[in-house]
């Protein structure tokens, strides 16, 4: 009797052993699969590395996109101090200003350009504002904010497939659109006051898009002014401006060029051409209000990007740097 008993028992044991076994397992599958999954986003294969990318904090969609933007006449505008910045965009023969104050707050608005989606996204914590073509083979996507950064750079989702996209490298990192490349539109990041008056008939986003929101308290004060970051940068460090130094940014192909804002202020000329990939490019650099523009050579605003030095150098690590005479 005593043997049938202990055989009883052993099988009991191992069997009980099996099932623990078999839930480990599935423990161990699960964190694997959890910590690849952020903020609802999957982030497995994606092309950088998942180490990489980080919790801004907010949720998905914790900072809200302005979905339907409502604009107001510049004439109407009373709320906006001359020194403001704006991104101003000419599009498919409309004009419209994005004031940054407000999208410190929002980030990307989807807009309607005519027939054609567009983009506007800003990225506060690299001082990035660039606009896209918001249609991909044909298909329009609208987009919502993430939550999840790269370099310390805003990635934004398409609501149609939830590919996370870059905005600085403006192109997919995950998902069905992943390796696809946006379309960068020429946007030109300004003050108020050189906008209106180059543009007296332009629209301008209002300061009314139905959130509670103070646009007049900006939640990055002081920020541009320290060297630190608050989320980590990969690839080398490249310590020969600040930080937070601007410059503007230049990409065709592989090439890439930055202008730092402290270059051109010892530049003799507020206006000249380089030389980019071949082709005359004219910077348009003023001063007085801590602004530049890149243009084509029949006057027309060339695709550039405004951004910090450490994120632009994050990015293009191999970058040229212009050096003023």
């Amino acid at each position: 009797m005593i043997l049938p008993t202990l055989t009883k028992q052993t099988d009991m044991i191992c069997a009980c052993l099996g099932r623990l076994a078999l839930v480990f397992a599935l423990v161990l599958c699960s964190s694997a699969v959890l910590a690849k999954t952020v903020n609802g986003f999957d982030l497995s294969g994606a092309s950088v590395p998942a180490s990489e990318i980080s919790q801004g904090g907010p949720p998905r969609d914790g900072i809200p996109a302005i979905d339907q933007p409502k604009f107001v006449a510049v004439a109407e505008v009373d709320w906006l101090e001359d020194d403001a910045l704006v991104l101003g965009l000419q599009y498919n023969d409309q004009t419209r200003a994005y004031p940054i104050e407000i999208l410190n707050w929002h980030e990307l608005v989807n807009d309607v350009f005519g027939d054609q989606g567009v983009l506007i996204s800003f990225c506060p914590l690299c001082g990035t504002g660039m606009a896209f073509n918001a249609e991909v083979e044909g298909e329009r996507l609208d987009f919502g904010v993430s939550g999840l950064l790269h370099n310390s750079d805003i990635l934004f989702y398409d609501r149609q497939s939830d590919s996370l996209w870059s905005q600085i490298k403006r192109e997919a990192i995950t998902g069905r659109w992943q390796d696809t490349q946006l379309q960068q539109l020429p946007l030109e990041h300004t003050t108020w006051k050189k906008w209106r008056e180059a543009n007296p008939q332009s629209q301008v986003l209002d300061n009314k898009q139905g959130f509670s929101r103070n646009y007049k308290d900006d939640p990055y004060s002081g920020y541009e002014k320290t060297r630190r970051l608050f989320f980590k940068v990969a690839g080398p460090k490249r310590g020969a401006y600040h930080p937070k130094e601007r410059v503007l940014g230049l990409v065709e192909g592989d090439q890439t060029l930055a202008i730092p804002f402290v270059e051109l202020r010892s530049q003799a000329k507020d206006e000249f051409t380089i030389d980019f990939s071949g082709e005359p490019v004219t910077i348009v650099w003023d001063e007085d209000t801590n602004t530049a523009t890149a243009k084509t050579e029949d006057g027309q605003i060339r695709v550039h990007t405004i951004a910090f030095w450490f994120a632009w150098s994050a990015f293009h690590p191999k970058t040229e740097v212009f050096k003023a005479d």
